[in-house]
């Protein structure tokens, strides 16, 4: 009997200690190293990696005290990732609230359409919070780490605002832009019209590119997709200045010459025949989607007003008169 009572004793007295040393630990106040204190979580983190990040830094006591903290509140799936700034001493309980509001520093990177891959690498490689994992790298070494089976990577990049926690790698924003261009493609692949001359994601991939370069105008972007298709079917050339361009690479000096449109090169759509060998800029959903289900249209010409809008012929005289009026100022 008298055992029975100690053991009971030992208990109660054991819990009454375990819960003065967790009421100790969550409301104590944290001091910090230094002021603001900064630190980073990634996401995918679980709860015990991120207290056992906190215990290490010296930013909370005890890991445990933290987890108990979380799971008895309910809230172990609720820490946020990102980068974190405290500048004043909290308690584990006030920390717990500041890790789960979505109070974190986001940084931010905009891939923008019609950029190309070497523009996107140097926005890149220009930002102090990105870790810079590719510069040593060549294009094949980038594509094949980040899983893509394309050997060259122009156009494979979904152009959107990526938020990222400081020293991510450029690796890794580059891999989540890579897979949304790929889910955003096919997702419009599976719903294409009917009876394109596009045997392949990758070639309306190509195309949209295209067409994003040639678009001034949001509501011009499918009539455009329309009379490529058109050209496509009937085997014209694409005869497209922006596909040139991109060829001429920096040989290009802002005017493009007659002598430019009768060299050929891979990218020459004027001397050969069907799509350029790959995308030539990063292109919108828009352009994609547009690609992929051009308006109905018997236009096989279009030339640009000059005010973001284009002109459309169905003939090659009706063309040349726009082309008179518009770019060579004659009526």
């Amino acid at each position: 009997m008298h055992t029975l009572i100690r053991r009971l004793f030992w208990a109660i007295f054991s819990i009454i200690l375990l819960v003065g040393w967790f009421y100790l630990h969550v409301h104590s106040s944290i001091k910090l190293t230094s002021s603001p204190y900064e630190f980073s979580i990634s996401p995918g983190s679980n709860l015990k990696q991120i207290s056992q990040q906190l215990e290490d830094a010296g930013v909370i006591h005890s890991k445990w005290s933290f987890i108990l903290l979380a799971r008895y509140l309910n809230r172990e799936s609720a820490i946020k990732a990102g980068d974190y700034q405290i500048t004043s001493n909290l308690t584990q309980i006030a920390l717990l609230d500041y890790l789960t509001q979505g109070d974190a520093k986001q940084n931010a990177i905009q891939f923008i359409e019609g950029r190309t891959f070497n523009q996107l690498k140097k926005i890149l490689l220009e930002n102090p919070n990105i870790q810079h994992d590719t510069v040593s790298l060549t294009e094949q070494e980038i594509l094949f780490q980040i899983g893509a089976t394309e050997t060259v990577a122009e156009g494979l990049f979904f152009p959107d605002t990526y938020y990222f926690i400081k020293g991510d790698s450029d690796m890794h924003i580059l891999r989540r832009a890579y897979q949304a261009m790929q889910t955003h493609l096919h997702t419009a692949w599976h719903s294409r019209s009917e009876d394109l001359p596009l045997t392949t994601p990758y070639e309306a991939l190509i195309l949209a590119s295209i067409i994003e370069k040639e678009t001034g105008m949001e509501s011009d972007r499918s009539q455009i997709a329309g009379v490529f298709i058109n050209r496509l079917r009937k085997g014209m050339k694409l005869q497209t200045d922006p596909s040139i361009i991109y060829g001429l690479g920096e040989q290009f000096d802002g005017n493009l010459r007659k002598q430019d449109l009768l060299a050929d090169q891979a990218y020459n759509t004027y001397t050969r025949a069907g799509l350029p060998p790959t995308p030539i800029a990063l292109p919108s959903l828009a352009s994609i989607r547009a690609a992929l289900n051009p308006a109905e249209t018997d236009a096989l010409y279009f030339v640009a007003k000059g005010n973001g809008e284009s002109e459309f012929s169905t003939n090659l005289t009706d063309h040349n008169k726009a082309v008179n009026k518009y770019q060579k100022q004659q009526k």
